[in-house]
């Protein structure tokens, strides 16, 4: 078979790909970026460790339950270790990542800290997907089969990781997520207990959205910006609070569409579809105007 030629193509790759890292002032020795592999494999881990009876190996044995969660836990750790202490040295162009190695494991020690409150938060979204969905079986076939319950166990652990400033990492834990279900939560978002994604696909939360206790989401919802301001040179504002706030036990039907920085008041009721840009009082219903469409006559 005769070989493509392709040196030109390297060397042309080789010269984008050196402008790219020039303008980005990372020419020398560039720093290695967290590798979304090994946080979907350090996830997996965490996951079984959390939930060892249910999304651990099959063969665990009831005597051996502490000692597996031990050893998974321990190797998830190490794992995610170093990819902190990637995380560290590429927000320090110039310094090595040997240098992060006490901080790499004091950040990784304060994470694994919080896995029981996060155990304990997903214990409370198992229950609310439970109540709240009358083709739920049991909690366990929601912990096995649910893709919102799978997004929120990688929310709620990258959610603790960008508390810890740690945002690389935490984003892309969260993307594993979204390519797997369909589901975007931002790990910036602030999510209380016992929250509910239906079916999930499309759903879109962004990154300073709050998030009451006791809501439910249904499927192609997004709490979104209204828009994106300019600074004098033309550059997007960032970090500022843009997205809304949903308080307690409010309900969003598919499809709905909220944006900017309002309040959906509690017990509100968000029907199909509707487009919201205004704060809305508790126990408020915003339903879609009744169609005035007749139905087309049956042909001759």
């Amino acid at each position: 078979m005769q070989e493509i030629a392709i040196e030109h193509i390297v060397q042309q790759l080789a010269g984008i790909r050196e402008h790219a890292l020039q303008q980005r002032q990372r020419l020398t020795q560039p720093p290695k970026l967290p590798s979304r592999k090994v946080l979907a494999r350090c996830v997996e881990g965490l996951a079984a460790a959390l939930f060892p009876n249910r999304l651990g190996d099959s063969d665990i044995q009831p005597h051996a339950i502490n000692f597996y969660v031990g050893t998974t836990l321990d190797k998830a750790l190490r794992e995610l270790q170093q990819q902190i202490r990637l995380e560290l040295a590429f927000k320090a162009p110039g310094t090595a990542a040997s240098q992060f190695n006490a901080q790499s494991h004091a950040l990784t020690q304060t994470f694994a800290e919080q896995l029981p409150a996060i155990r304990q938060q997903l214990d409370t979204d198992l229950e609310a997907a439970y109540q709240g969905d009358p083709a739920a079986d049991s909690v366990d076939e929601i912990l096995v089969s649910y893709p919102g319950i799978l997004a929120l166990i990688h929310y709620r652990l990258a959610h603790v990781l960008h508390r810890l400033g740690l945002t690389i990492t935490a984003r892309l834990i969260t993307e594993i997520a979204h390519s797997q279900t369909g589901i975007d939560i931002h790990p910036g978002a602030r999510i209380g207990d016992y929250f509910f994604i239906d079916h999930g696909t499309g759903v879109v939360i962004g990154e300073t959205a709050i998030i009451g206790n006791h809501v439910r989401l249904y499927q192609a919802v997004t709490l979104g910006a209204k828009n994106f301001p300019k600074d004098a040179n033309g550059h997007l504002v960032k970090k500022f609070e843009r997205h809304p706030i949903l308080e307690d036990y409010v309900v969003v039907y598919a499809g709905a569409t909220i944006l900017g920085r309002i309040t959906i008041g509690k017990h509100s009721i968000i029907g199909g579809n509707v487009w919201v840009t205004r704060s809305v009082p508790a126990n408020s219903h915003l339903t879609q105007a009744h169609s005035d469409a007749k139905p087309i006559p049956a042909a001759a």
